[in-house]
This record gives structure tokens, sequence and C-alpha cells, in this order.
């Protein structure tokens, strides 16, 4: 009865082992390593979206901006006096785009 009680002990410690030995080999294989970053892709691709949505406004009105600096904008245009003197004098003042509208 002693041999047989400790015959299942070994087997079960041997089941154990093999089953945490296979848990850890799957936890670090490529599939198993996916399947772990899977998780921190999510919250990683939103934040990353959230940041190319913001640079992305930010660059549109610094674009707006500069369209307006030059007046190359709908709303307003320079006349070819104004835009030669912005061009050789970048540092002065800019001129008040007078207004197509």
């Amino acid at each position: 009865m002693r041999r047989l009680f400790w015959v299942a002990v070994g087997a079960a410690a041997g089941i154990y082992a093999v089953r945490k030995v296979q848990k850890t080999l799957h936890a670090y294989s490529p599939a198993g390593l996916a399947d772990r970053a899977g998780g921190l892709g999510h919250s990683i691709g939103d934040s990353l979206a959230g940041f190319v949505h913001e640079v992305r406004s930010a660059m549109a009105e610094r674009e707006s901006e500069l369209r307006d600096a030059l007046g190359l904008s709908e709303k307003s245009r320079l006349t070819p006096a104004q835009a030669a003197d912005l061009t050789e004098h970048p540092s002065l003042p800019r001129p008040t785009p007078r207004s197509t509208t």
C-alpha cells in the first residue's frame, strides 16, 4: 500500500512538473509572446492613434497659420508688392493682407 501511495505521488508530481514546463515554454514561444503582447497592443495602439490625431490637427492648424501669414489662403491675398517686401525683409512686421471678399 505504501508503494502504491508513493507511485501515485510521484506520478502527480511528474504531471505537475510537465504541465508547468509546458506552460512556461508556451509563454516564451513566439505565439505566447504574441498573446501577451496582444493585450499591450491595444493600449499602445490607442495612445499612438491619439498622438497621430493630435499631430495631424496641430499640423493642419500650423499650415493654416503659415498660409495666412504668406497670403496664400483663400480669405486673404497679398499684393505682389507686399509679397516682394515680405520676401526681401522677412523680419519686418507683416503687412495686413487685403481681403478678396
